[in-house]
């Protein structure tokens, strides 16, 4: 399983590095939030799902992280970021275990030594 994990998030942030750029260079995004799009309800609700989306994410890291720094990193580069800093924080987890390890060991805090 975690081998498996580790291949799916590396996926997930070669597509969302590779889209988000193509979009980039394509339109900014300032111009993209300053067009018609802005006011267009399945916009905003999309947005309200994406960052719900990722502020549930941030519960696991607020859970696995102990210091309040680092804490407050993480969701500053979720919600920057999104998927892209939520997939390079799972394969951080992902690869702090073994390829054997229970998925326990990747989603449950660590305890202090």
């Amino acid at each position: 399983m975690i081998l498996f994990l580790r291949c799916f998030f590396t996926v997930v942030l070669a597509s969302m590095l590779w889209v988000t750029s193509w979009a980039t260079l394509g339109q900014s995004l300032p111009d993209f939030i300053r067009g018609p799009v802005s006011g267009d309800r399945w916009f905003i609700a999309t947005l309200f799902d994406a960052y719900w989306g990722f502020l549930t994410f941030f519960v696991w890291v607020a859970y696995k992280e102990t210091r309040l720094l680092v804490k407050a990193l993480w969701l500053l580069g979720i919600l920057l970021l999104g998927n892209i800093a939520m997939s390079v924080y799972c394969l951080i987890q992902l690869f702090r275990v073994r390829t054997d390890a229970p998925l326990s060991e990747v989603l449950l805090r660590r305890p202090s030594l």
